[in-house]
């Protein structure tokens, strides 16, 4: 089969090129590498089975003849991270919402058969209700979490309007080897392992008794990919975590390592715990891999984070400044 996949150059979506590649598909990769890295498919050059393109997801133009004779898309290319949608909220809605719509119209006017879209669990903000379902409030917090969740609005309405056949997966504290190491101060893991390369302390916000659903990459991915071979989640929003929550004082200590604390930020949950019963119940999915599993994974193959920006308090104030500026009303 011929898949396509959006940000096939990142964290999650070079993995599941592996897999796709891997399960015998011919595999087309749009990405911009605005944050992904060709790093994450070199092993993969020389396959005449996979294309790269190096692209803008919101040119509909040039896009849109890539999307020829493809019968799935995974939809993973975006911008992430907190800080930056704060400072640049316009080039997060040209990436998240002008891009998946841009998406979607090649989808539809390829006749592509089946979408995925990799939606987030921030889209939710600060929950009520843990573990938190699919049908709890939605509260975006920043830009990021607010543009993912009208990319998942523009899916589901083109679901609605033009039966495209899509499913909405939002994706909980995803981690696992190729986790971002861009400039920007942002998921946990990457900062955390290239503080232990260097012989730093741990950054803790808080107190570290905050609690994440931390969800390892190919559990993921094999989320993504079980449910894009149902044809009956169409049109259907479904959480993907680890099946837990667990304190960033337990990663830590996994880890081994100094800590120093930093202070705790606005708009950020105490806990993220997805509740996954729906796609269990829909397409038989289960996470696999235990955070002890995952971060054994994780210093196996430490070496990624050597070229990995090294934060400590004072560069992660500076960065961090607009984050209280903005949310800390």
């Amino acid at each position: 089969m011929k898949t396509l996949v959006t940000g096939g150059c990142g964290f999650i979506g070079s993995h599941l090129v592996d897999r796709l590649v891997n399960d015998g598909h011919e595999v087309v990769i749009l990405d911009n590498l605005s944050s992904g890295s060709l790093r994450n498919i070199e092993h993969h050059k020389g396959n005449h089975k996979v294309q790269f393109h190096h692209v803008d997801i919101a040119d509909y133009t040039k896009i849109s003849p890539l999307f020829k004779g493809v019968a799935k898309v995974f939809h993973l290319g975006a911008l992430a991270d907190i800080v930056p949608s704060i400072e640049q909220p316009m080039n997060y809605h040209h990436s998240n919402v002008d891009g998946t719509i841009s998406v979607l119209e090649a989808c539809r006017h390829n006749s592509v058969q089946r979408v995925i879209y990799a939606a987030s669990s921030s889209c939710y903000g600060i929950p009520d209700k843990y573990p938190t379902p699919e049908t709890a409030a939605i509260s975006p917090q920043y830009p990021y979490a607010l543009t993912k969740y009208l990319g998942e609005q523009y899916c589901m309405h083109w679901h609605r309007v033009y039966d495209l056949n899509i499913t909405s997966l939002r994706f909980f504290n995803v981690y696992g080897p190729r986790a971002r190491t861009s400039g920007t101060y942002g998921a946990v893991f990457g900062v955390f392992l290239a503080q232990k390369l260097n012989g730093k302390p741990y950054t803790v916000v808080g107190d570290g008794k905050q609690t994440r659903d931390f969800t390892f990459v190919t559990d993921v991915v094999n989320a993504c990919v079980t449910t894009s071979d149902n044809q009956q989640c169409a049109g259907e929003i479904m959480n993907i975590g680890s099946g837990n929550t667990y304190s960033v004082n337990r990663l830590v200590e996994l880890l081994d390592g100094p800590v120093v604390h930093i202070p705790k930020r606005p708009g950020e949950p105490d806990c993220t715990f997805a509740d996954t019963s729906k796609i269990n119940k829909k397409v038989g999915w289960k996470p696999l891999v235990s955070l002890e599993e995952g971060v054994k994974i994780m210093l196996e193959n430490i070496n990624y984070w050597k070229e990995a920006p090294l934060w400590e308090p004072a560069n992660i104030a500076e960065a961090t400044k607009d984050w209280f500026k903005y949310l800390g009303k």
